[in-house]
């Protein structure tokens, strides 16, 4: 989802949330922390969606979390576009959400407001 439509979604929906529970997940990427050549407009809008999401946790009420989250390096029709044959050397989409998912399902209210990144203990 791009950044606008996170911002939009959530001016939306928090009205919603002072009896909710649970985490929001937003996808952001190694590149949501740190910088490279030649893919400044994607890191910008990765550090704009971990902005967005930490300033997020801090207005939601107790019991929600919001997190952003580096899924880090999957196979995708993206990553072949930038790493050709290369990209065949990580998990594909599947792979990715048979490991991750168990381990999403484990985050909290505890996880607020956190940069994770897949895998890593929470």
């Amino acid at each position: 989802m791009p950044v606008t439509g996170l911002f939009i979604w959530a001016a939306k929906r928090r009205r919603k949330w002072s009896a909710s529970s649970g985490v929001i997940v937003n996808f952001s990427s190694g590149w949501g922390r740190d910088t490279d050549p030649e893919v400044a407009p994607y890191c910008a809008t990765k550090w704009a969606m971990e902005g967005l999401t930490k300033a997020l946790a801090q207005e939601l009420p107790a019991g929600m979390a919001a997190v952003p989250l580096n899924p880090c390096i999957i196979d995708t029709a993206m990553l072949r576009s930038c790493f050709g044959g290369q990209a065949q050397g990580y998990p594909s989409a599947e792979q990715w959400a048979a490991a991750a998912v168990p381990w999403l399902l484990g985050l909290g209210p505890q996880d607020n407001g956190r940069s994770l990144t897949v895998g890593e203990t929470h």
